[in-house]
């Protein structure tokens, strides 16, 4: 484990996940949740209170293991992050690592129609549940990974492609497993994101990302203008050190 500011990178090539019950909430709580989630959507309307699978617990597995403990939520949980006393759900989410031929590595921008936007990160999201009574696990995670990689940046790399790389933990608690992409030609990842933003706005949609690029770990960093994701410098750091 190492840990870069705030942010926690975990090297653990193996990990587990288990479901557990959400956290029972007093009705003084949920009354508060449902409140600040309100005043959150009047502020940006582009919120959507949709399933998520919320990270209740880690532990270590041994030397080179994890165990994620998640539960059955959804977004406006997220609320209750400013409730005195109240139990708080923390994100569990993926992304996946995508180098260009030359090693350069692939960041998005959210549009101003998602939730974060301005903000740069690695192609992911948030993880969903899956169907009731069916389990959560890493295979789960990594099509995930790529099914988010295909709607943000048009790539059409299989799930089994993906490689489990790295998990991240940030200051709020939040968890991120990231995978790793075979390398694609960078003419090819913008040919990709341009089919995709064509075919987006021409049936009415905008796109996730608004703007992708290439960056050279970790410098490139600087030059992208806004915000970024709390993980996103030490990851891109981590993976110039251990030349990936």
């Amino acid at each position: 484990m190492t840990r870069a500011g705030h942010v926690e990178l975990l090297d653990a090539p193996r990990i587990r996940l288990v479901e557990t019950a959400a956290p029972e909430l007093s009705p003084d709580h949920r009354s508060a949740m449902d409140r600040r989630w309100a005043q959150a959507v009047r502020a940006n309307p582009a919120l959507f209170d949709g399933p998520v699978a919320a990270l209740t617990g880690l532990q270590r597995d041994g030397r080179d293991g994890l165990v994620l403990s998640w539960a059955r939520a959804t977004y406006r949980y997220r609320a209750l992050r400013g409730v005195p006393d109240a139990p708080v759900c923390c994100s569990l989410f993926v992304s996946v690592v995508q180098p260009s031929g030359d090693g350069r590595l692939m960041v998005g921008r959210m549009a101003a129609s998602t939730a974060a936007p301005g903000r740069w990160q690695l192609p992911g999201g948030t993880v969903e549940p899956p169907e009731e009574g069916a389990e959560l696990d890493v295979d789960g995670l990594r099509r995930h990974a790529a099914r988010e990689l295909s709607e943000e940046t048009g790539s059409d790399t299989p799930a089994e492609a993906l490689t489990l790389w790295l998990t991240t933990r940030g200051a709020g608690g939040g968890v991120g497993v990231m995978f790793l992409a075979p390398p694609c030609p960078d003419r090819e990842l913008r040919e990709r994101y341009a089919r995709l933003v064509s075919t987006e706005t021409g049936e009415g949609r905008e796109p996730e990302f608004d703007r992708i690029a290439l960056i050279r770990p970790p410098a490139g960093l600087d030059a992208l203008e806004g915000p970024h994701v709390d993980y996103l410098e030490p990851v891109l750091r981590h993976y110039a050190d251990t030349e990936v």
